[in-house]
């Protein structure tokens, strides 16, 4: 065996050298990793759509529910205007100069709740108006909030004017009792 000494630089030249079956099995696990990010990929846009599908039902759910809200007060407003306002107009304490005003007071609520409900039926019946379902259910919302204040104050006047006749009519019995002197 001859060692050779050189005083010079030694190195080694040639090929790089790949090992080809672990070269083949990192291509293999870049495949596998692409398929799953295609899949995960997929899979989001699916999610995405199942949740603007599951907002849209939300949105149509509040539609729903701010209607029936919108109905049931504008029912209560009718009948507290049947019942109640015959009642406060039929009481004998009640001047006759107070009739019209009390009736317009009265009618003018009811006029608002009505121009409120044919507002809510161009909205939902009308593809003039391009609306999200989203929009559209806050609209209603609004108008929801507008018919609950229009039912507390045609309820606050039902009171005002109930308290009104109550007062006037035990002034009435103050005034006309008869003294046991």
């Amino acid at each position: 065996m001859t060692l050779f000494l050189s005083p010079g630089i030694a190195g080694a030249q040639g090929m790089p050298v790949y090992d080809n079956i672990n070269f083949i099995s990192f291509a293999k696990q870049l495949l596998e990793a692409g398929k799953q990010t295609s899949n995960i990929i997929k899979t989001m846009k699916f999610l995405k759509e199942q949740k603007e599908n599951i907002d849209k039902v939300n949105n149509v759910i509040k539609q729903l529910k701010a209607v029936k809200e919108l109905a049931k007060n504008n029912q209560r407003l009718y009948t507290v205007v049947q019942n109640d306002l015959r009642e406060i107009l039929n009481s004998p304490f009640i001047k006759p100069e107070e009739v019209n005003r009390i009736s317009d007071s009265f009618n003018a609520i009811l006029q608002n709740a009505t121009e409120g409900m044919e507002f809510i039926d161009q909205i939902l019946s009308s593809d003039h108006m391009k609306m999200t379902d989203a929009e559209r259910a806050e609209v209603l919302k609004e108008q929801e909030l507008q018919s609950k204040e229009m039912v507390s104050e045609i309820e606050q006047k039902t009171r005002r004017y109930r308290e009104i006749i109550q007062f006037r009519e035990m002034q009435h019995k103050i005034n006309n009792r008869e003294g046991d002197y």
